[in-house]
């Protein structure tokens, strides 16, 4: 596997960190990701440069590279991960965004942001008077709260990183 060998830094092994991209995995098909998505994106997770060739990530994850290129296709769609040409060769490389939690949340914001106005419209079509309607309208009001607080909790998640001298980027 060359230099994405999955080794921890302390020499236990690649059948640790195996294990670790497995649990890991579990936990987010579990959360409702696709399955061979979520042990590709754990193997990227902790690969030391989180970054691996298709074949790479089929030899390490023992699956076929059409079931890698599915899981790149989703991944990518989603924009967890993108595609870079290795240097000198015509293999692709497929590498974790920088900043990959502040974006995929930024990005859940925008989502929340149309559920929001998609959800007032129907709570006015189905009429304030109407259990539908207000269903649907406290939803809205409840994506509109979780927007609110995603700007905030982003701040905090900035400020946070400097205070730590975490560079932007890592």
């Amino acid at each position: 596997m060359g230099e994405t060998e999955m080794t921890r830094p302390d020499g236990d092994g690649e059948e640790a960190v195996s294990r670790f991209v497995e649990r890991f995995a579990a936990e987010m098909t579990a959360a409702g990701m696709q399955r061979m998505a979520s042990r590709v994106f754990a193997a990227l997770l902790a690969s030391e440069t989180a970054s691996m060739t298709s074949a790479e990530l089929a030899e390490q994850l023992r699956i076929s590279p059409a079931a890698v290129s599915g899981a790149i296709g989703y991944l990518t769609q989603v924009g967890m991960v993108s595609r870079e040409r290795d240097p000198g060769t015509r293999r692709d490389r497929y590498v974790l965004h920088n900043e990959l939690w502040y974006e995929t949340f930024t990005r859940r914001d925008q989502v929340l942001v149309r559920w929001e106005k998609v959800l007032n419209e129907g709570a006015e079509t189905l009429g304030p008077d109407t259990a539908a309607g207000r269903r649907t309208a406290e939803t809205a009001e409840f994506f509109a709260f979780l927007h609110g607080e995603m700007a905030g909790i982003m701040d905090r998640w900035r400020d946070r990183r400097a205070a730590r001298g975490t560079p932007q980027g890592d």
